[in-house]
């Protein structure tokens, strides 16, 4: 069963434009990580929530996306880019019912 992985999340204030470029190039990296799928990076464009980016990505099972978790790419875009410059987020793992 497959397996997407997405997420929305807020700049905190302090960060630059470059940071937030930064950040992308980095977000985006992370699908050369074995076993990432159709990974997308993406702006709001609607007024719905309260959220102005987000990022989406597909995995073949869920034991891929358990070994992406541990990944020390991912573990180090964590620490690097996702805590220091993000001030509010909402993850989501789903798999397809139909």
């Amino acid at each position: 069963m497959s397996i997407r992985h997405a997420g929305i999340f807020n700049f905190k204030p302090t960060v630059s434009e470059s940071q937030k470029h930064e950040f992308f190039v980095a977000l985006k990296a992370l699908e050369d990580i074995n076993g990432v799928e159709k990974m997308e990076v993406s702006r709001q464009t609607s007024t719905k929530n309260k959220f102005k980016y987000g990022f989406s990505m597909e995995f073949a099972s869920n034991e891929i996306y358990q070994a992406y978790s541990i990944h020390p790419q991912h573990d180090a875009f964590v620490k690097d880019f996702f805590i220091p410059l993000v001030e509010d987020f909402m993850e989501i793992d789903t798999e397809q019912l139909m």
